[in-house]
C-alpha cells in the first residue's frame, strides 16, 4: 500500500520561497512518475509539475516555469517542489501524486495518478 505525506506548506509573502516535500511509503516509488497538483478554493485541481521515475525528465505548467523546480531522491522515497518568486495566485492546497510503476502516459491529468497525499496549504500574501 502506498501512502504519500506532504509537508512544507505555510504562509509566505509574495516574492518568497517555500520547499514542499512528499514522503512516500511502499516499494514502487523509485519506478513511478511523481506529480504535484494544486487546488485553489472554488477551482478544479490543476497540474503543477511532474518528474519521471528516473528523474531525467521534468514537466511544468506554464505559469510556474522558471519559478518552481521539481526533484526527487529515490534513496529517500521523497519528491520535492522548490517554489521561488511566489505570487498570490499560487495560493492553494498542494498535493503530490504517484502513478503506477514505469507509467509512460500523460503526466498532466489527475486520472492518471493512482495515489494521492492529503495536501499541504500554501498561502502567499500580497
Amino acid at each position: 500500500q502506498v501512502q504519500l505525506v506532504e509537508s512544507g506548506g505555510g504562509l509566505v509573502q509574495a516574492g518568497g520561497s517555500l520547499r514542499l516535500s512528499c514522503a512516500a511509503s511502499g516499494r514502487t516509488f523509485s519506478s513511478a512518475t511523481m506529480g504535484w497538483f494544486r487546488q485553489a478554493p472554488g477551482k478544479e485541481r490543476e497540474f503543477v509539475a511532474a518528474i519521471s521515475w528516473s528523474g531525467t525528465r521534468t514537466y511544468y505548467e506554464d505559469s510556474v516555469k522558471g519559478r518552481f523546480t521539481i526533484s526527487r531522491d529515490n534513496a529517500k522515497n521523497t519528491v520535492y517542489l522548490q517554489m521561488n518568486s511566489l505570487k498570490p495566485e499560487d495560493t492553494a492546497v498542494y498535493y503530490c501524486a504517484q502513478t503506477t510503476p514505469y507509467y509512460s502516459g500523460s503526466y498532466y491529468y489527475t486520472k492518471n495518478y493512482d495515489y494521492w497525499g492529503q495536501g499541504t496549504q500554501v498561502t502567499v500574501s500580497s
